[in-house]
């Protein structure tokens, strides 16, 4: 008698998860952890806001975004839920009907904890790069640093490294500049 091979995670799998538990399929295997603690939640709550004005609504700046918190992504068999996600309005006209997208964003953020940074390195960024996602930016609150990465050909190459209270302005948001510190927990 063989092993038994173990099926692929399906999209119902998730149904099934505790409430203070976050589920993933990547790569066919249901991936979890809990839910953000409070300096990973005020992270990207302030990281939203600040895009938000200028990128989603217009105030102040360009405009032609859509910034969501954790939008749940479906693409081929994978399944994720980044801490944010933006897509240009030009390719994204309207949100979807569905509680999902099927559209890879443009940009997304991904806040660092101990639970989720190995994941996020290792298993989510090389799926975003195949998915064609153009920036990724990694907030690691307790290091107080923000990552942004660009996509070229499928490779992810470091912009820049930001800490503390640094000025962030980079792309695709660099039309308007914005303190790091604010997204920091006091």
């Amino acid at each position: 008698m063989g092993l038994a091979v173990p099926r692929p995670a399906r999209y119902e799998d998730l149904f099934d998860l505790p409430e203070h538990l976050v589920g993933e399929i990547l790569n066919g295997r249901l991936v979890t952890h809990p839910r953000p603690a409070p300096k990973h939640a005020r992270a990207y709550s302030r990281l939203g806001a600040e895009l938000d004005g200028p990128f989603d609504q217009g105030r102040g700046g360009p405009g032609g975004w859509w910034i969501l918190d954790e939008p749940e992504i479906h693409i081929g068999g994978d399944i994720v839920v980044p801490d944010l996600a933006g897509w240009r309005r030009e390719r994204l006209p309207r949100l979807p009907e569905t509680a999902y997208f099927e559209l890879a964003p443009d940009w997304l953020a991904e806040i660092l904890s101990p639970a989720t940074a190995r994941v996020d390195r290792t298993e989510k960024l090389p799926l975003y790069a195949r998915w064609g996602v153009g920036h990724v930016w990694l907030v690691d609150p307790e290091l107080r640093t923000l990552e942004a990465y660009e996509n070229q050909a499928g490779r992810w190459v470091l912009l820049a490294a930001l800490k503390e209270d640094d000025a962030v302005q980079l792309p695709p948001f660099d039309a308007v500049a914005f303190s790091l510190a604010g997204l920091w927990a006091e």
